[in-house]
């Protein structure tokens, strides 16, 4: 029995390879840290960030020999390995290597704070992992707590400011509240249905009358909590703005995606098991995360209209962009595809955004609207490529997010949610108007300030460039992409 279990386990650590290798760069990193004296911080942060970047590249590597594999259940059906899975994997490997890159050269992470902000981020990556291949109530719940703890250090993370310390604080309360409000959901479940695995409590669920179903819409909604709180969706969204404000800029960035990302595949393998079908908790569960799309779209975009700061209406967009993924997940298998196209988008949009705000806010140690002022006099391939992310993210043809926004709506259309079409149509149309203020600002407003830029040097524009580029590509030639999601992760 015990040679049994032994091999079992090791074909399972087989199939966990990427998670394996990020876990062993995580450790590696805490010997590299505990292993270099105070007097050698700069040869310390090259070794630190050249394990990390190498970590993750190899990490990235089995992601994707990972696509290649059949669905398959490891760890006694805790886990599941799936193409969809394993995508999302992928687009959070690369947004946190991405958002380590913006560590380097960011003034708002200390210095001597520069080797542990890897360490969490990666940590987090790990918990975002666990979260998405999550196959059963329990996993899921570690996958967000191993996610949710680091990210309360991160928030924090510059301890003599005081508002990051408010964030921290503000993350901490919310996290706490929900993820207690979400495990007394699942042990409701788990009480009536008597199973913790997706699939088992799928298959209960079918067994059961409507009566008895009734009794666990509650559940579920109490579950929802947890996950609507990563995702950043109404009515959860209250922690958002202050606590990517009050954080440093990389931490901003990486809360906008890689949490993001791990609750959306686990908000979408769970609504396929429960959301098919006419009976009163499919119809419920649809009808709650259409409510909860339209919402999040509206009070996002309408919220961040009047906003002075960069990072606190970028906050209100992400939590919009939230929003309009949220309708991929109501068609349910057929948002797929569309899911993770908007997510390969919004991360390069994402990544390119925060990366010039940063360099505004180490300039001038704000990133109020005005500091963008006459910024294609002062850096024009900063401002070209910000106006191009912009234009993208408010849904502009010919770029990426146009295309991202234009295969949800086309889909839900399909699938006759009219009403929710119409929402998304006039919410982009409603971003337009802070996008494109700040594209005023930065072409029209002459600035007060003709000094230069330094901190956008050529290995940086370089970056830049090159996602900012990808964003068009993705504009202009999509269909290759979309065919590719086609036959991989549609095939969940």
């Amino acid at each position: 029995m015990t040679n049994t279990l032994g091999m079992n386990y090791l074909a399972s650590l087989s199939r966990f390879v990427p998670e394996v290798l990020a876990s062993i760069t995580m450790l590696g990193l805490l010997v590299i840290e505990a292993s270099f004296s105070n007097r050698s911080k700069q040869i310390k942060a090259r070794v630190v960030y050249g394990f990390a970047t190498t970590g993750l590249v190899v990490t990235i590597l089995a992601l994707v020999e990972n696509l290649q594999l059949p669905t398959s259940q490891i760890f006694y059906g805790s886990i599941s390995i799936d193409t969809f899975s394993s995508s999302m994997k992928l687009i959070a490997t690369i947004s946190t290597l991405g958002v380590i890159y913006l560590s380097s050269f960011s003034k708002e992470i200390y210095s001597f704070l520069k080797t542990e902000f890897v360490v969490m981020a990666i940590g987090v990556l790990i918990g975002c992992m666990l979260l998405a291949s999550a196959n059963n109530f329990l996993t899921l719940y570690l996958g967000v707590e191993t996610l949710s703890i680091l990210s309360y250090v991160l928030a924090s993370f510059k301890k003599v400011d005081e508002r990051s310390n408010e964030a921290g604080l503000k993350y901490v309360l919310y996290g706490g509240f929900t993820a207690g409000i979400m495990l007394f959901g699942i042990s409701h479940i788990f009480g009536v249905v008597g199973s913790i695995g997706y699939a088992e409590v799928a298959a209960k669920l079918g067994l059961m009358g409507n009566m008895d179903k009734l009794i666990l819409i509650p559940s579920f909604i109490l579950f929802f909590a947890g996950l609507g709180y990563k995702i950043s969706c109404v009515p959860f969204h209250m922690w958002t703005p202050d606590v990517y404000e009050g954080s440093p800029t990389p931490v901003t960035a990486f809360f906008s995606l890689v949490p993001k990302f791990g609750g959306l595949v686990a908000l979408m393998k769970i609504s396929i098991l429960i959301g098919v079908g006419q009976n009163v908790v499919s119809i419920t569960w649809i009808g709650l995360l259409s409510l909860v799309a339209a919402l999040t779209m509206s009070v996002g975009n309408i919220s961040a209209l009047g906003q002075k700061s960069v990072k606190r209406m970028l906050a209100y967009s992400s939590i919009a962009h939230a929003g309009n993924m949220i309708l991929a997940i109501v068609v349910l298998k057929d948002g797929l595809n569309a899911l993770v196209f908007y997510a390969i988008t919004y991360t390069l949009m994402t990544l390119v955004a925060f990366y010039i705000v940063s360099i505004i806010h180490d300039k001038y140690g704000s990133d109020h609207f005005d500091r963008f002022n006459g910024l294609i006099t002062r850096n024009p391939a900063m401002a070209i490529a910000f106006t191009i992310i912009l234009f993208s993210l408010a849904g502009l043809p010919p770029f990426g997010g146009f295309i991202a926004k234009f295969n949800i709506i086309s889909i839900i259309v399909k699938k006759s949610y009219y009403t929710l079409a119409v929402i998304a149509v006039l919410n982009s149309v409603i971003s337009l108007y802070y996008y494109l203020r700040l594209v005023r600002l930065m072409i029209f407003k002459q600035s007060e300030d003709i000094s230069e830029i330094s901190g956008f040097n050529f290995s940086r524009q370089t970056v830049v460039a090159m996602m900012t580029l990808t964003v068009v590509i993705l504009g202009l030639f999509w269909n290759n992409l979309f065919d590719y999601l086609s036959r991989t992760v549609a095939s969940y």
